[in-house]
């Protein structure tokens, strides 16, 4: 008897965040277009269940928020974040007011939450089958045949230990690191950049406010810490505490192996061990809070690139399945988005008769520019995650660079808008040049690995005037997109030589008052 055929337009390899949003947009856009996810595991996963991408930030919010109308129902099942948050030096005390700090005292205007992707990933199961999208689970794909003769292609899978063959115009491969199709097209390719990492849950609440008693360090911020992403910082490496729905928490640990190797960090009982010489403050909330372990995982090579991404004989690579940055400064569900975004609209072109061979090209081109852009954050400069003066600069350049240019054009709606993107073309090739300038001052910095012990500094985001002033504009409509743009590229230019006059010689900084950065002349002083 012959296996079952399924016939789809469009059959997506991975029913994770980014197969099931993209299978979302695709719905929104064609609601007559026949979809299929084929998802390895059960559906629904279990709340806090074992992924990590939890934290996101302003363009994975807007993406899940805005473009697929998610906004009530993210308010109302998962936490609104209260940004990203830098500890230096809190490994040399005993109470977290000792430790310099980085972030912010109330809340962004632009809107980002902490998900529980368990929970958020079986909720879009819901949605997508109550909108007539076929999700599959227990279905684990052997081969897939990709033709681009106009056959269509072919994935022959196990679906409950039973073969079936699925027949699709459009196959996506959105299986993350399993990158099903990928691995069988034999386009990876290696990064240099090679970072371990290590991570596991908590079925109990891991709040940083209780590690001081501090009445005047608690009253900096007008919520509580715990909200935010938490970072505690060395040289060589970040851990990350972020809070879950149900009094939840995720831990885990990114760390250069050349400075701290996975092997001294890789299962739970080194991973305390680690903690009790590095972060000792944390390793003993854990320690009482054992018997609440969920799980624990860890992976190496973190960062993933691709040769191709997506073609115009109806391929396509989405999520991780083609390629990843880092987890620092939460990028994932950013490149979910911006690569759905294009996967999405090539489908939609070609379900409408227009060769998208050239503008498939002009999108996989413009897409690995943001992800080389967004590695160059990284490469080279773990060893000074440590130094509290550099990652104040750092993260003020780098929080700007991302709202002026990457966020600004996936808010702006103007990813997929050729005609525009060649006119805006040179500027963003003088931005990505001076940013290119600005990482490389930060590695020369970060070879240094200066360690900072922590003084109880505060350096308050939401009071660098540029800092909030970009974040706020994200969620206006002016009527000059292109004049805002010119704007932000200005306040880029001119804020270059005054972060690179606090890089180079912090003592001949003038401790003032300055209309982009605020008093954080002072503050760094």
């Amino acid at each position: 008897m012959p296996d079952p055929v399924h016939k789809y337009d469009v059959a997506i390899a991975g029913g994770g965040l980014a197969g099931l949003t993209l299978a979302a947009q695709l719905r929104q856009d064609d609601p007559d277009l026949s979809i299929a996810v084929l998802e390895r595991s059960t559906v629904p996963p279990p709340a806090a269940s074992h992924k990590v991408g939890e934290s996101t930030v302003e363009i994975g919010a807007h993406y899940l928020a805005e473009t697929l109308g998610l906004d009530e129902h993210l308010d109302n099942t998962q936490l609104r974040k209260f940004g990203l948050r830098l500890f230096f030096g809190s490994g040399m005390h005993d109470d977290l007011s000792q430790a310099d700090e980085l972030g912010a005292s109330k809340l962004l205007p632009a809107k980002s939450y902490q998900v529980d992707r368990g929970k958020l990933e079986g909720d879009l199961v819901d949605i997508l089958r109550q909108r007539g999208v076929s999700v599959y689970d227990g279905c684990v794909v052997k081969s897939a045949s990709v033709n681009g003769n106009g056959a269509g292609h072919r994935i022959s899978v196990t679906m409950n230990d039973e073969p079936a063959d699925f027949r699709c115009r459009w196959v996506v491969d959105a299986s993350s690191r399993a990158a099903v199709i990928k691995r069988g097209m034999h386009i990876g390719k290696p990064c240099d950049h090679k970072m371990s990492s290590a991570w596991f849950r908590l079925d109990k609440r891991i709040a940083v406010d209780d590690w001081s008693q501090s009445q005047e360090w608690q009253e900096k911020c007008n919520r509580p810490r715990l909200y935010s992403t938490n970072h505690l910082m060395g040289s060589g490496y970040w851990v990350w505490i972020i809070p879950l729905i149900d009094d939840r928490t995720s831990i885990g640990l990114v760390a250069d192996p050349e400075i701290h190797p996975l092997s001294s960090f890789g299962n739970f009982e080194k991973f305390m061990s680690w903690l009790a010489g590095n972060q000792p403050m944390l390793a003993d909330e854990i320690s009482s809070a054992r018997d609440t372990l969920m799980d624990f995982k860890f992976c190496k090579n973190l960062s993933q690139d691709s040769d191709k991404l997506w073609s115009d004989q109806r391929w396509a690579l989405t999520g991780e399945a083609g390629v990843f940055t880092d987890p620092f400064y939460s990028p994932g569900s950013d490149f979910i988005g911006i690569s759905n975004t294009f996967v999405a609209d090539l489908i939609r072109r070609d379900g409408l008769g227009e060769n998208c061979l050239a503008r498939s090209n002009i999108y996989e081109k413009i897409y690995l520019s943001f992800f080389e852009s967004t590695m160059s954050l990284y490469e080279k400069q773990y060893a000074g995650f440590g130094d509290f003066h550099l990652m104040a600069v750092k993260t003020t350049w780098d929080y700007a660079y991302y709202w002026s240019v990457l966020s600004w054009l996936f808010f702006r709606n103007v990813l997929t808008d050729l005609d525009f993107l060649r006119t805006v073309q040179p500027r963003l090739i003088a931005m990505r040049a001076l940013n290119d300038t600005m990482q490389a001052a930060f590695r020369q910095r970060a070879a240094e690995r200066i360690v900072s012990e922590g003084s109880g500094r505060f350096v308050d985001q939401t009071a660098i005037p540029v800092l909030y002033d970009l974040n706020e504009a994200l969620l206006e409509s002016p009527a000059d997109i292109l004049g805002e743009l010119d704007e932000n590229c200005e306040r880029l230019t001119a804020l270059s030589p005054i972060l690179l006059s606090m890089l180079a010689n912090e003592s001949a900084v003038s401790p003032g008052t300055c209309s982009l950065t605020g008093d954080l002349a002072r503050r760094l002083n």
